[in-house]
C-alpha cells in the first residue's frame, strides 16, 4: 500500500515507530512526534452514532478508516470494535456503553464497582485464584452470582471432588453463571477475525501498534477493580497494613506474567494509567507510604525486563514529579493531564521524555489560531533539546475537526529539529 508521500504502510510504521522511540530514548528525532487518542472521534467525524462501536461493525471500520487518513498523527490510540450483543449477554455492572443503556450518541462510562468487602483481604492475598473466581467474579454481573456457591476449587481432588463439584455444577445458579460465559464466549469468538481486520487496518495504514500491552499501578488495580475508591480511603486509614499486603499480592500476580510479544520493530510498550496517584486524591505522605514503592517496583522491573512503560499520569502529579527520577533514564514515557507540563519540563529535562497536554477544551472550543499558538508554546518550550511528544491532554471525542487536523498539521510543520538539536520552523 502507497500513500501520498509514495511509502509504504511497513515503511510509514517504521518511520513513526522509530521518531516516537528516538524521542523516548531522549535521541533528537527529525520531529517533534504526535500522539492522538482517537476514541469516539470518528463517529463525530463522519456522522454515525457511537454506538457503531459495539452494534455496527461496517461502518465503524469505514469511520476509522477515513478519520485514520485524513488525521495522520505517528501513533493513534483507538476505540476498536467490540461486539456489543456479548456485553448484553453479560451485562457487567461495570460499563454502561452506547446503543445499550446509554446514550448512542457519547461514549461509554465506566461504573466503580465495590467486588471486594473489607474484611476479605485475607481470601484474596491468601488464595487469589479462589478468590477471583468464587467472590470478584460472581460479583460482575448478576447472571454470574451463581459463581459463589462453587467449592473451593483447591479443596477438590479425586472421585469425591469430582462428585462435589458436579452437584454444584447441577445448581441452577452455578449452571446460569456457566451458561452466560459460554454464550458470552460465543458470540466474542463469531466477531473476532473481524476485530483482528480491524486491527490490520491500521497496520495497513501506516500507524504501529501503539501499545503491546498494558499493566496497571498495584494501588490502581485495588482502588479501581477491587475495593472501590470510598472502602480504599476507608481501609488506609482502618487497616492499612492490609492496603498495602494487597498492593503487594497485585504487584506479584502483574510481574508473574510474562511480557507480550515485541512490535514488529522490536519494541514492547505497555499502557500504564496513574490515576489515585495523583495530588487530587491524596497526601504525599500517603502517596510515598501507599501508593509509591509497589509502583515503583513495577515500573524499574518492567523497564529492567525490556518493556517502556508509558503512563498517562491522569490528574495533577506536580507535586511528585521529582520522584519520577528514581526511574532509569530514557526508558519511560510520562503523559501528563493537569500537571504543570512546563514545570515537568524543568524537572525531567534530559532524564524522561513528556507526552502532552493540549486541553480538550481548547480543541472543542477555541480557534485554529488558538490552537496553533498553543501547539507552538509548547513546541518551543517542552519540546526544546527533544524529549517531547504532543498530544492532546484528555479525550477527543467532542472536537473540531478542523482543530485537530490543525493540531496534527502545525506540529508536523513547525515541529522540526535542525542538525544541531534546536528548533527551527515558522508557524
Amino acid at each position: 500500500m502507497k500513500n501520498d508521500r509514495g511509502k509504504s504502510a511497513g515503511q510509514l510504521r517504521a518511520e513513526r515507530e522509530k521518531r516516537v522511540m528516538d524521542t523516548i530514548h531522549l535521541k533528537i528525532p527529525d520531529r517533534v512526534p504526535i500522539i492522538c487518542g482517537m476514541s469516539f472521534f470518528p463517529a463525530k467525524y463522519v456522522g454515525i452514532p457511537c454506538s457503531a462501536a459495539y452494534y455496527d461493525y461496517d461502518a465503524w471500520y469505514d469511520a476509522y478508516q477515513k478519520t485514520l487518513q485524513d488525521f495522520p498523527a505517528d501513533l493513534i490510540f483507538p476505540h476498536g470494535f467490540t461486539p456489543g450483543k456479548a456485553l448484553e449477554i453479560l451485562n457487567p455492572k461495570q460499563i454502561r456503553w452506547p446503543g445499550f443503556n446509554s446514550d448512542p450518541h457519547h461514549g461509554n462510562q465506566a461504573i466503580e464497582v465495590d467486588n471486594m468487602q473489607a474484611d476479605e483481604y485475607e481470601a484474596f492475598i491468601n488464595d487469589t485464584s479462589d478468590y477471583m473466581l468464587r467472590v470478584n467474579l460472581s460479583r460482575v454481573a448478576d447472571d454470574l452470582a451463581g459463581l459463589a456457591k462453587l467449592p473451593k476449587l483447591s479443596g477438590l481432588s479425586g472421585m469425591m471432588g469430582a462428585q462435589a463439584l458436579g452437584v454444584a455444577l447441577a445448581s441452577p445458579d452455578v449452571a446460569r453463571a456457566i451458561r452466560t460465559l459460554q454464550k458470552t464466549g460465543r458470540e466474542i469468538k463469531k466477531w473476532q477475525s473481524r476485530m483482528v481486520k480491524f486491527n490490520k487496518m491500521m497496520q495497513d495504514c501506516g500507524f504501529p501498534q501503539y501499545f503491546q500491552g498494558a499493566a496497571g499501578p498495584p494501588f490502581d488495580l485495588i482502588s479501581h477493580s477491587m475495593r472501590g475508591m470510598n472502602g480504599t480511603m476507608q481501609d488506609m486509614f482502618r487497616q492499612p497494613d492490609n492496603v498495602i499486603r494487597a498492593c503487594e499480592k497485585m504487584l506479584e500476580l502483574t510481574l508473574a506474567r510474562p511480557l507480550p510479544r515485541a512490535s514488529e520493530n522490536g519494541h514492547i510498550r505497555l499502557f500504564m494509567t496513574n490515576t489515585r496517584g495523583s495530588d487530587d486524591f491524596m497526601s504525599t505522605k500517603h502517596f510515598d507510604k501507599f501508593y509509591w514503592p509497589t509502583f515503583k517496583k513495577l515500573v524499574t522491573t518492567l523497564i529492567e525486563r525490556g518493556a517502556t512503560p508509558c503512563i498517562f499520569f491522569e490528574g495533577n502529579f506536580t507535586s511528585r514529579l521529582e520522584h519520577l527520577l528514581q526511574f532509569p533514564k530514557g526508558k519511560f514515557l510520562v503523559r501528563l493531564d493537569t500537571t504543570d507540563i512546563y514545570k515537568a519540563k524543568e524537572v525531567l529535562k534530559g532524564h524522561a521524555c513528556i507526552q502532552g497536554n493540549v486541553p480538550s477544551t481548547l480543541l472543542q472550543v477555541g480557534t485554529v489560531r488558538q490552537v496553533k499558538d498553543y501547539c507552538k508554546q509548547l513546541i518551543d518550550t517542552v519540546g526544546e533539546g527533544g524529549g517531547f511528544i504532543l498530544s492532546p491532554r484528555s479525550s477527543t471525542d467532542e472536537v473540531k475537526p478542523e482543530n485537530l487536523k490543525a493540531m496534527i498539521e502545525f506540529t508536523q510543520e513547525y515541529g522540526v529539529y535542525g542538525k544541531g538539536g534546536g528548533r527551527r520552523g515558522e508557524g
